[in-house]
């Protein structure tokens, strides 16, 4: 009852527009779906997801570069591996070489030399040394010495004992003979001068008191 007029109220729509004006309270006073995020909040999951995708390509270059020096490791090896193997077998290569110039390679002994010459240089075995090739210490060892009028470099003259290598690496030097341009003799002393010419007169005086 309204007590004003004393009529009748209508409770239905009263408490329709109640529960109207209470959910529009409600409606604002929540926050949307989810919740609201401020800018700071915004910029600081920027800047973690920012650090975490460094993070993970790091890792991955680290890991990268991880295989690489294990497959460069493991090549190694096995190029070390078969160095040692075929340095063995460089005392039989000389022999056949030898048998080869002296004209015994002949018959089945030539047959299994050149099929090991074969299998060697399919290893990646290289022999090395000429006569005429420029002496080089890295790859040459010299055993004999001397001078030459036709040379204008320190050159190779004979080949002793040929060298071998696989790829880069040096398994045994070529030991070679050596000559270096005549220009290269070292002009005697004045003392050695002196000493020769006293020694021709001191002969002489000799010779004339004899």
């Amino acid at each position: 009852m309204d007590p004003e007029t004393g009529e009748r109220r209508d409770t239905d729509a009263d408490a329709g527009s109640e529960s109207a004006a209470a959910g529009a309270g409600a409606t604002a006073a929540a926050p949307g779906p989810g919740g609201t995020v401020s800018d700071a909040e915004l910029a600081a999951a920027k800047a973690e997801a920012a650090e975490r995708l460094d993070d993970l390509r790091r890792l991955q270059a680290e890991y990268v570069n991880y295989r690489r020096r294990v497959d460069r490791d493991r090549e190694a090896n096995r190029e070390a591996a078969k160095a040692e193997v075929l340095a063995e077998l460089l005392g039989v290569l000389d022999d056949i070489g030898r048998a080869r110039e002296h004209g015994d390679l002949t018959g089945a002994f030539r047959s299994v030399g050149e099929a090991l010459e074969s299998v060697t240089a399919k290893a990646g075995l290289v022999r090395f040394g000429e006569p005429g090739d420029a002496f080089d210490p890295m790859i040459h060892e010299a055993l004999m010495h001397g001078y030459a009028d036709d040379v204008e470099v320190p050159t190779c003259t004979q080949i002793l004992q040929p060298g071998y290598r696989i790829g880069e690496r040096v398994i045994r030097p070529a030991r070679v003979a050596v000559a270096e341009p005549t220009e290269a003799l070292p002009e005697p002393s004045a003392d050695s001068s002196a000493d020769s010419s006293a020694g021709d007169d001191s002969a002489e005086n000799k010779d004339d008191q004899s």
